[in-house]
């Protein structure tokens, strides 16, 4: 199979092929991994798994994805008897004795797992940069942020390496990649896609798992697959009314639409993000939905205290377990700067902060739910600037308050659906003048995701972008 052939089939279409008999799992495989070796500038690849791979090549596989290659991201998912860095040189020689729950299910969907994808140390910032494993790069632009923490993730899908890729999201982790990187990237609802078996949430619940994909069909199915309850966690999401694929090519009607042009932070936004998100508002307008500016009153300091104690408190038990394990009080060197203030700062965290923190997302998802009574999706930005060059927002700045206000100037709309648990989606709608991918933002309330795979079904008729392929150069 040529890789102009494989490259041009999205998952579904790959599984159809395999299901007709024209092609065999193990020559997409050896497709895919002649692939990943030629596009190796961009650093996607946190660890092979080829021989792995190779050997489940030979072996039957059942399931809608039967035998299509698929890559995982290196945080929070372990397959047993394979490494789990966690993009962190603390995690060095930790191998995991057992496959994570979402691991379990993408298997049993037919994927074949062949690699585990780049990710900033402990998935901590929106672009892939790290100690332990480099520079992540842009395949529209190689001296450009691929974005994060799925950045590795969204390279592979990018570089035609992959039709469709594991990916997270804790503040936009899953759109954040796919808005700089051209793609479709969808995060559920909390309690929607499982993330155990030993822990069945992360950051205390703002975390979700799903892919980053080229269509929007692949993203529907894949999410039939893998969604569902876990024993013991704390979050269950409603039942949806029918699978999310039969929702692809469904009517979504007339929507009501709020346009949020202004984060809650009132940082700036640049007016190439503005122009692609009004450009994207006039598309929905021809296509049926009213539009209109509109955006929900939430307190913003409060959300962002909120977000610091909780992530703080989550990494510093995460580095503390770590180290426990190693046998170590103290992580050194073994961790960046940034990493270091978040163990700093979870470290001093009290209970009582933590509390109210928990009551302050509470009190944001009722005052988003009071606000969507009026509308049914709200269209934003996913960043606030174009994509931004590597080494920018990495984690190795020792001024942290520097590091702090880039990080919030560049992405201050993604958080929110985390903190409050809402579905959320990017759309690969604009492009700046540089020719590099602008992805628009659309929320839905809770448990909605059927609206979203419906709206974006018909965006993606309107304004087809399967075929704009990444040329990478560098400045």
């Amino acid at each position: 199979m040529t890789f102009d052939d494989y490259a041009d089939h999205d998952a579904t279409g790959l599984a159809a092929l395999v299901a007709s008999g024209q092609v065999t799992p193990g020559e997409l495989l050896e497709t895919a991994i002649a692939a990943t070796d030629a596009a190796s500038d961009f650093n996607f690849v946190a660890q092979p798994l080829y021989d792995r791979a190779r050997r489940m090549a030979e072996t039957p596989f059942t399931g809608p994805f039967a035998g299509v290659p698929f890559v995982v991201k290196d945080l929070h998912m372990n397959i047993a008897g394979t490494r789990s860095g966690e993009g962190s040189r603390l995690f060095d020689g930790y191998v995991a004795d057992y496959d994570s729950t979402l691991f379990t299910r993408f298997e049993r969907a037919g994927f074949n797992t062949f690699a585990k994808t780049t990710t900033p140390e402990f998935g901590l910032t929106v672009t892939t940069e790290s100690r332990a494993y480099g520079l992540t790069r842009n395949p529209w632009h190689r001296d450009r942020s691929a974005g994060g923490s799925s950045g590795g993730a969204a390279a592979a899908v990018a570089a035609r390496v992959v039709p469709v890729a594991h990916a997270s999201d804790g503040g936009g982790s899953i759109r954040c990649p796919a808005s700089v990187c051209g793609l479709f990237g969808l995060k559920p609802s909390r309690g929607r896609v499982p993330c155990g078996p030993k822990a069945t949430e992360g950051w205390f619940g703002l975390t979700a798992n799903h892919v980053v994909s080229r269509s929007v069909r692949d993203s529907a199915a894949v999410l039939d697959q893998i969604h569902g309850d876990e024993a013991g966690s704390r979050y269950s999401a409603p039942t949806p009314a029918r699978s999310f694929l039969s929702e692809v090519g469904r009517d979504p009607g007339k929507l009501r639409v709020a346009l949020m042009l202004t984060p809650m932070t009132g940082v700036p936004v640049d007016p190439q993000v503005i122009a692609a998100t009004r450009t994207a508002a006039r598309l929905l307008e021809s296509l049926g939905h009213h539009v209109e500016e509109a955006a929900p009153m939430l307190d913003a300091a409060a959300l962002n205290a909120a977000m610091t104690a909780t992530i703080g408190a989550s990494t510093a038990h995460d580095v503390a377990t770590r180290l426990a394990a190693l046998g170590r009080t103290d992580a050194g060197d073994d961790i960046e700067s940034v990493p270091q203030m978040w163990v700093h700062i979870g470290n001093r965290t009290t209970a009582v902060e933590l509390a109210r923190a928990n009551a302050t997302f509470q009190t944001a998802a009722i005052a988003l739910a009071d606000f969507m009574a009026d509308y049914d999706v709200i269209l934003s930005p996913v960043f606030a600037q174009p994509v931004i060059g590597l080494g920018i927002i990495d984690l190795s700045p020792v001024d942290i308050a520097a590091w702090t206000a880039a990080i919030t100037g560049y992405s201050p709309f993604t958080a929110l659906a985390n903190q409050t648990g809402v579905p959320a989606m990017s759309l690969p709608l604009g492009m700046d003048t540089d020719g590099l991918p602008i992805g628009v933002m659309v929320t839905a309330r809770y448990g909605d995701e059927g609206v979203l795979f419906r709206l974006a079904a018909q965006v993606e008729t309107a304004a087809p972008w399967a075929a704009r392929r990444p040329t990478a150069r560098a400045e």
